[in-house]
């Protein structure tokens, strides 16, 4: 049950993708210059200036509906994770070897959720990540 890889990607892949893009005062002003310096006998043809306000339109819609799924996914690993608190969990260490325990604390970081396990002799295991999960119980 690999959780946090979904969340943890698409947040990476967000804040990447909105670094490169356009904001709408970035578009006007751009639009402003191409007016300013459009050939007087040649004037920008309103079919062309519809045409972009439109494209834009667009891709600003498409821009926050990506970050609205952005937020949604982030809000459902913590759900998921805040719902195996108490529950018994196999996971698999870094090491390779099958633990089992009860999770016992989830901790949020920038990198995703954390949990910590407990395991039978009272031991605690601790920073592990979602997608480590074996089985829930």
């Amino acid at each position: 049950m690999a959780i946090d890889a979904l969340g943890n990607s698409l947040n990476t892949a967000s804040s990447e993708v909105s670094r490169s893009n356009l904001s709408q005062n970035d578009f006007i002003k751009l639009f402003m210059t191409e007016l300013t310096f459009q050939d007087p006998l040649e004037p920008i043809n309103n079919r062309e200036f519809l045409a972009q306000m439109a494209q834009f339109t667009n891709l600003e819609q498409a821009r926050l509906t990506n970050d609205n799924i952005s937020n949604l996914v982030s809000i459902n690993a913590t759900l998921q994770s805040l719902g195996i608190i108490g529950k018994q969990v196999e996971i698999v260490t870094n090491s390779g070897a099958n633990i089992t325990g009860i999770v016992s604390a989830v901790n949020f970081s920038p990198e995703g959720s954390l949990i910590s396990v407990k395991q039978a002799d009272g031991n605690f295991l601790t920073d592990i990540k979602l997608s480590q999960i074996k089985t829930v119980r």
